[in-house]
């Protein structure tokens, strides 16, 4: 009866704190989309050479409904420091404290790495497929290029280069955790990297800039991980 009602009680907290989650994004969604024209334009403006031109839509709804995709985007961004908050709070009475810690420092990582992925991606990564795009344009041939796949392709490239910029943290938890050792991912290296060119493949546009461009950095993160999960394992 007792493990029953810790069962319930534990939903219950579950329930509360993705209720808390829910409405902090929707709360938050007016501003994102209150910011979606700033954001746009700014995407717009550092990512598009002038070769291009005006990005053009096809649908009367169409810049509506990019809004109301991008907004949500926003809000979860904008709420994302209170639902890992919430998420912590949760998890905190079940966790010893060196869990907590641990815990604590991997929210940290993964959310620094992100960002970092995200940034690196708006930077370089962007610019430069909408400049080898622009490169092909002629007298004869002009691009034309519509909102919904700027920005979708936008979001999708912020996406992978934010999980893959995750792989010091998987070697990391790995090799803490015993689930391979660091002898072993140092041997298997070749395979590793292989891997690696195969997710940046599936990830990225059929292109091999934007491929190189991903699994360049995301091969150097792992190098850095394997060498942080040496003094680790030690």
């Amino acid at each position: 009866m007792d493990g029953e009602s810790s069962l319930i009680s534990h939903l219950e907290a579950l329930r509360s704190m993705l209720l808390r989650m829910l409405a902090a994004t929707a709360i938050l969604y007016p501003v994102g989309y209150v910011l979606c024209p700033h954001a746009i334009d700014a995407l717009v403006h550092w990512c598009c050479p002038p070769s291009v031109g005006a990005l053009h839509y096809f649908a009367p709804m169409e810049v509506f409904f990019v809004k109301l995709k991008l907004a949500l985007v926003l809000a979860l961004v904008l709420a994302y420091p209170w639902n890992v908050y919430q998420l912590w709070q949760f998890l905190l009475p079940a966790l010893y404290e060196g869990e907590r810690r641990a815990l604590k420092y991997w929210l940290l990582s993964s959310s620094l790495l992100f960002a970092m992925g995200v940034a690196f991606c708006i930077a370089f990564i962007l610019p430069l497929i909408m400049r080898f795009s622009a490169g092909f344009a002629t007298v004869e041939v002009q691009p034309i290029l519509g909102l919904s796949g700027f920005i979708s392709l936008s979001g999708w490239l912020m996406l992978a280069f934010g999980l893959m910029f995750q792989v010091p943290i998987l070697v990391l938890v790995a090799v803490r955790f015993g689930l391979v050792s660091y002898e072993s991912l140092r041997k298997k290296r070749p395979y590793v990297i292989v891997l690696i060119l195969v997710l940046a493949a599936i990830l990225t546009p059929p292109d091999v800039v934007s491929q190189l461009m991903l699994a360049i950095p995301t091969w150097l993160l792992f190098e850095i991980g394997l060498l942080v999960s040496k003094r680790v394992e030690r």
